[in-house]
């Protein structure tokens, strides 16, 4: 077995969070409407991709009824939905939709993971369990050795990586690199960091997000690795 795939197995048990184990199982029992014939997967969720990618794309959390549902980042949901026809269109995706763990999903040179693993209550994880999730980044991190471009779908993801890189030791640059749609920054450890909105229906219901916004960052990866 991969140091990867023990690095993902160890995410799947943890509970060192007390809050957010108790509504990810509670979602995963009380269910919702629409999927109430589902079985949950109601644990946190590991990355998925290859594991000699070039691409990491980072995210926020999985959502209730989405990842903590499937077991699979943006699996299952509307903002991946949106991810991956972006991805699929940049040739990074083996299909443009992502439904279930079983459904043929095949990333290409690409990983997704996220700051935070376990669905949390109202979308939003507190500042002390960013800080205990964050040795599973880190690790991530340190294991996708050949990963030259990172997306980071959202402000919170973007900081997020920094700090996991801060903590494997990489000198951060002054200025701070600042969060910002389509903005790209040059890392001083060989890594290209590019800034997306996050595909969340409050940015693309309200048009902050469109497909070709989305679509335009993938393109940018594409052509960094490229280059």
């Amino acid at each position: 077995m991969s140091r990867l795939s023990v690095l993902q197995q160890t995410i799947t048990a943890c509970r060192r969070c007390p809050r957010l184990v108790t509504h990810r199982e509670q979602v995963a029992r009380v269910k919702i409407r629409r999927f109430r014939d589902c079985d949950y997967w109601g644990r946190p969720v590991p990355g998925f991709g290859s594991s000699t990618a070039r691409l990491l794309i980072v995210g926020l959390a999985p959502a209730a009824h989405g990842g903590n549902r499937t077991g699979r980042m943006f699996t299952g949901d509307r903002s991946g939905d949106w991810l991956y026809r972006a991805l699929h269109a940049a040739g990074f995706a083996g299909q443009p939709h992502s439904i279930s763990r079983d459904d043929g999903m095949r990333l290409r040179d690409c990983y997704i993971t996220a700051a935070v693993r376990c669905a949390p209550p109202g979308n939003k994880p507190l500042p002390e369990e960013f800080d205990q999730c964050r040795p599973f980044l880190a690790e991530e991190l340190r294991l996708l050795a050949r990963v030259l471009v990172v997306v980071a779908l959202g402000r919170i993801a973007f900081e997020g990586y920094l700090k996991a890189c801060r903590e494997l030791g990489h000198p951060l640059p002054r200025p701070r690199p600042a969060f910002g749609h389509g903005k790209v920054h040059h890392l001083p450890w060989g890594v290209t960091l590019i800034g997306s909105y996050h595909p969340s229906q409050q940015n693309t219901f309200t048009g902050r997000l469109t497909a070709p916004m989305l679509n335009a960052v993938f393109i940018k990866a594409r052509k960094a690795l490229g280059a």
